[in-house]
């Protein structure tokens, strides 16, 4: 059902519950009918079943048989010796497919021990497996949503997706019903769902699915269903396996035929041909296969990367396409502010992340605040209307907040003005939280004898609230639109900027003081940036001969703008959207794949199905990726590399090797090393 469509009462009345939560009597009884709140027991390692998959390849089947041959001969030497090679590829296998197991395991983290709910109108802390269908949760910052919630109350509610959506900034959500068809989890912004994390705010949500019916349920169980491809190698020794075992039967058979019309004896020409067949057989190939790729995988492990199967390694090494997550793999999973409009001219601002490196240039020449009083304003209202910091942690810069709000501190910064001087002569006397419904935050400061209140929000909301601007007085909306939408095109995050002198004596503010008479300062547009090291991995992908695509859950335009920056497409090039797959048959979206680089907006089985459709065109696909969402194409494709930083359980259960560090070049580098083993 699709919850995100019905409105909130309607959703009490067909889960027969209330704003009170239920019962303890109806919890006993739904738990009877809908189970514990969890995903599917995972199963132990297997150690059996580990060392039997090391005697699945054909060409394994084939030295068996020869060894039972040879032992019926009484050739017992030639026995032992296959045996021993049999024994010893095994092992070798055994023993890394075992480790690696070992290894996945030892990283799981992700459990929801606890949730807030109300039964019986009492707020009261349980265990989440009794949470059920019905139930009323509480949700507060800096917890995890326990089950899907269909939500109904929220106080500047931000939730932090990235998990299942692949996108960097946190998720406003909001209680309206929305109409909308086909929409992916990102989109559903009334829903709150199991394993995604309150990053500020708080709210009230009623359970609509618990365990293996939640978003997270589904994904875990499309992993479990979903089957593999063979990987190359795999294929290869397939077919030689099979081309050996018909051309030895062929010749063994045509130089018994040659005896029998010779005379010979039958009994003696049956021996000949089964001696000729087993000398056919290379004995010693299984072995050399195996140990070079543990070659490969123990040169992957002092790059901090897990391989679970031996042939992945192989696999890197003939991959030709590389469909890749953008948030954090691509990018630096860290929002930078690029651009800054003061009303009359736009200016850029250098540096990336939250390092507060960096200069404000105008036409490529860097500017001096003590000449800018308009930039000035812009840069203080950012960061004074402001519920973030930026805190510096063993050398690293960091953000205590919501992304958007720590990127706007540090162009401040970068522009020179003095964060903790503007706070004392600026100092906060009330403030109206952000509002996903109302699209803008203000606060009220006091500047010597006066008092100013500043906005920031969404360019169109804040434009209704000003009647000029700073620059000229005249305030001319569809130019600063115009800007605002130029800046989007370049994939950025617009905020617009806006202040208002008020009466010394207010004391409190209300939406009322903020909603007209505003004075627009300007506008700020960031974006989370490519990683430099990216750039020169994806260039070193196209010499190699290998397609980058990046597949995410992030906006279009965000995605778009991305790829043109790391030069994955070129200036005018096609984004395919998740709304868009929904609609497509498999034959036409096999079509699409082969010319479009980027796919935005993509729920789980989108990715499955891209992935699906590229290996339909003879490509050998690795897909990464380090969300839930990501888990179903990791399995599905030709080698899943999960990037391990930050990666779920999930994802790492469904992928053939986890590589420690977030981030695209790692990739690069453990395709060129496949490509070592691969030569080999």
């Amino acid at each position: 059902m699709n919850w995100y469509q019905i409105d909130s009462k309607d959703s009490f009345r067909k889960l027969n519950t209330s704003e009170d939560g239920l019962t303890d009597k109806e919890v006993k009884e739904r738990l009877l009918q809908y189970g514990p709140n969890k995903l599917a027991e995972e199963e132990k390692i297997n150690r059996l079943k580990i060392l039997l998959h090391q005697f699945t390849s054909p060409l394994i089947y084939i030295l068996l048989i020869a060894a039972v041959v040879t032992f019926l001969l009484k050739e017992y030497i030639d026995t032992g010796v296959i045996m021993a090679v049999v024994i010893l590829n095994a092992i070798i296998g055994y023993i890394q497919e075992f480790k690696a197991e070992e290894g996945v395991r030892a990283l799981k983290k992700m459990i929801v021990p606890k949730a807030r709910v109300l039964r019986d109108g009492i707020a009261k802390e349980i265990n989440s497996l009794e949470l059920v269908p019905g139930d009323i949760v509480l949700l507060s910052s800096g917890s995890k949503v326990p089950a899907d919630l269909r939500l109904f109350r929220t106080i500047e509610l931000k939730v932090e997706e990235a998990m299942l959506t692949g996108e960097s900034i946190p998720a406003e959500k909001i209680i309206s019903t929305i109409k909308e068809d086909n929409l992916t989890p990102g989109d559903q912004r009334n829903m709150a769902f199991m394993g995604t994390v309150v990053v500020s705010g708080r709210a009230k949500g009623v359970v609509v699915e618990t365990g293996q019916r939640t978003v997270l349920g589904q994904i875990a169980k499309e992993v479990r269903e979903v089957s593999a491809f063979k990987t190359p190698l795999q294929d290869k020794l397939e077919r030689f396996a099979r081309l050996i075992g018909f051309a030895v039967l062929g010749f063994s058979a045509l130089i018994f035929w040659a005896g029998i019309m010779r005379g010979v004896k039958a009994s003696d020409m049956f021996m000949t041909a089964v001696a000729t067949a087993v000398s056919a057989i290379p004995e010693g190939l299984p072995v050399a296969v195996t140990i070079t790729m543990a070659i490969g995988v123990a040169r992957m492990v002092r790059r901090n990367a897990i391989i679970r199967k031996l042939p992945a390694v192989e696999t890197l090494g003939s991959t030709t396409v590389i469909g890749s997550d953008k948030t954090g793999t691509l990018t630096k999973n860290e929002m930078t502010v690029r651009l800054i409009f003061d009303g009359e001219k736009t200016y850029e601002v250098t540096g990336s992340g939250y390092e507060p490196e960096g200069v404000i240039l105008h036409e490529q020449t860097t500017v001096s605040l003590d000449e800018l009083k308009n930039l000035r304003q812009v840069l203080r209202i950012g960061f004074l209307c402001n519920e973030s910091n930026v805190y510096e942690e063993d050398g690293l810069y960091k953000v205590d907040g919501d992304p958007t709000e720590g990127a706007l501190i540090v162009s401040a910064s970068k522009a020179g003005l003095r964060i903790e001087d503007e706070k004392d002569n600026h100092p906060q006397m009330e403030i109206l939280p952000f509002e996903s419904e109302r699209g803008y935050m203000a606060t009220l400061h006091k500047y010597k004898e006066k008092k100013f209140i500043f906005v920031k929000g969404a360019p169109e909301r804040v434009l209704d609230m000003c009647t000029m601007r700073m620059v000229d007085k005249g305030l001319e909306k569809n130019n600063i639109l115009h800007v605002a939408n130029i800046f989007a095109k370049e994939g950025l995050r617009v905020l617009a900027m806006a202040y208002k002198e008020v009466p010394a004596d207010l004391e409190e503010i209300t939406h009322h003081d903020v909603e007209s008479n505003m004075v627009l300062a300007g506008l700020q547009g960031m974006l989370d940036p490519p990683r430099p090291e990216a750039v020169d991995a994806i260039g070193g992908c196209k010499e190699a001969g290998v397609r980058v695509v990046i597949i995410t859950g992030d906006h279009a335009t965000t995605a778009s703008a991305i790829a043109k920056m790391l030069g994955i497409t070129a200036e005018e090039s096609d984004v395919l959207t998740g709304k868009e797959i929904e609609t497509m048959a498999d034959d036409e979206l096999f079509n699409m794949v082969k010319n479009v680089s980027v796919f935005a907006r993509v729920a789980p089985q989108h990715k499955l199905r891209i992935a699906r459709q590229l290996a339909r065109h003879g490509e050998v696909v690795a897909i990464t990726g380090d969300g839930v969402n990501d888990a179903p194409a990791l399995k599905a494709a030709h080698i899943g590399i999960a990037m391990g930083g930050t990666g779920t359980d999930v994802a790492r259960e469904a992928s053939d090797m986890i590589l420690a560090d977030d981030n695209f070049a790692s990739i690069f580098t453990a395709v060129e090393e496949g490509r070592v083993v691969y030569d080999n």
